[in-house]
């Protein structure tokens, strides 16, 4: 079990805060009680996204949530306000589906490792974060759900991310169903990949980030952005794809030197090269 960890906050202010510690970024939803994605929410996460790559002190991104809910999903009561609007609110609506899709694919497409700490209700857009994450941990009391169609609302933006985790039948069933699962679901589904005591949560997503942020960062980075590119291509075209991508990492630096260090038996001394 890892150790508890004082962690330095170095920013408190707006709906996201950002606290750096051993290489690790904690992203804290901070928009209670639902810290539903309102427009302000999406800007200030996709902005911290975006600062993170040019700090080479960040190695691991987690995104965490302050209160009982990880993320009720979009903020339903600033878009029904914009029906008032004099085109009944779809700019708005369009623009906050474009800003969703912008945050999550920010995620996606981060050089950086993201994990997701999900304690709470993670729903709809809530759950499409989680589902876009490359790592995600559940406490015991997380649930989940895609509950748009309850509501008359289906949830086509968060079954991308859904889609692309989980297989075809047990999406669908969460999307036409919109009925909650617990945690225990949603590692069998393939939506989390660990579910531990809420007490040790924090504990053990520090240890995997930490675990994660000892590897050499050019070598975490070639591998996410390989296995993202690799998944959309047939089968043919991902071996070549990849093929290359082993050929330009094994001329690295880093290849080398650890290589080196595992014929020597020492432990790698890594450049990020």
């Amino acid at each position: 079990m890892a150790e508890i960890l004082a962690i330095k906050p170095v920013a408190v202010e707006g709906p996201v805060v950002a606290q750096l510690d051993k290489g690790v970024l904690r992203l804290t939803l901070a928009n209670p009680p639902a810290n539903a994605l309102s427009l302000a929410v999406m800007a200030a996460l996709t902005a911290e996204l975006e600062r993170a790559k040019a700090d080479k002190a960040v190695r691991v991104i987690v995104l965490s949530a302050a209160g009982k809910v990880f993320c009720a999903g979009h903020d339903l009561k600033e878009m029904t306000a914009r029906r008032a609007d004099a085109d009944h609110g779809k700019a708005f609506f369009a623009e906050t589906f474009a800003a969703c899709a912008t945050l999550m694919q920010a995620i996606v497409r981060h050089p950086l490792p993201v994990i997701a700490e999900v304690d709470g209700l993670a729903t709809a857009a809530g759950l499409q974060l989680v589902a876009s994450c490359d790592l995600a941990i559940a406490s015991h009391e997380a649930t989940f759900c895609t509950p748009g169609v309850n509501i008359g609302l289906f949830c086509s933006t968060p079954m991308v991310a859904l889609s692309r985790n989980v297989s075809r039948k047990h999406a669908m069933e969460m999307l036409l169903t919109g009925e909650t699962i617990d945690a225990a679901t949603a590692k069998e589904f393939g939506l989390v990949n660990r579910v531990v005591p809420r007490e040790y949560l924090n504990q053990i997503v520090t240890k995997y980030a930490q675990t994660i942020a000892s590897k050499s960062s050019l070598v975490v980075k070639t591998g996410k952005e390989a296995f993202y590119a690799q998944a959309e291509m047939g089968l043919a075209d991902a071996y070549a794809y990849t093929g290359r991508i082993m050929v330009e990492n094994m001329l690295a630096r880093d290849a080398e030197e650890g290589i080196g260090a595992f014929i020597g038996k020492r432990k790698p001394e890594w450049k990020d090269e």
